[in-house]
């Protein structure tokens, strides 16, 4: 099996909820891309969700080995420990959030081999603070989209 393509992702948002915005490096062998957009209103987890999404939505092949690297507890535990298999089941009863960002997710773990690891937050890994800026940046920015499903759907 060939090596896998690595995928460091971060979100932000400033206020919670507030504007936000998400940062994804995606590197395999030699070549690295770095992703990011602005949203002016929207919450972190969202904005976790969307850069493992939109690292996902960024492979040009299917059956790929993939590992995702995130320091968000709320995404890595959703997969790792099964929450998200049982929100799927259960329709994501009781109130769930962010039901349109999960099922995206849920969709795209089928195209590819996808592993989670869970790391530290603006501590010592160079790619997951370079995700940070990218978020932050992103988050700040002049022209933010919008954040349709949040800002329909928020109580």
């Amino acid at each position: 099996m060939s090596e896998p393509v690595l995928i460091y992702t971060d979100g932000s948002s400033r206020g919670n909820p507030g504007p936000g915005g998400y940062g994804v490096i995606l590197k395999y062998g030699g070549h690295e891309r770095e992703l990011s957009r602005g949203f002016r209103h929207t919450t972190n987890n969202r904005m976790e969700l969307l850069a493992v999404i939109e690292g996902l939505k960024a492979l040009r092949k299917k059956g790929l080995s993939v590992v995702v690297y995130s320091d968000s507890q709320y995404v890595v535990k959703a997969i790792k420990e099964g929450w998200l298999k049982k929100w799927i089941v259960t329709n994501f009863k009781g109130g769930k959030k962010n039901p349109d960002l999960w099922r995206e997710l849920h969709s795209l773990l089928q195209e590819n081999e996808v592993s989670f690891r869970w790391i530290k937050g603006h501590a010592d890994n160079p790619f997951n603070n370079r995700c940070d800026q990218l978020a932050t940046q992103a988050a700040i920015h002049n022209g933010l989209e919008i954040d349709v499903y949040y800002e329909e759907n928020q109580n």
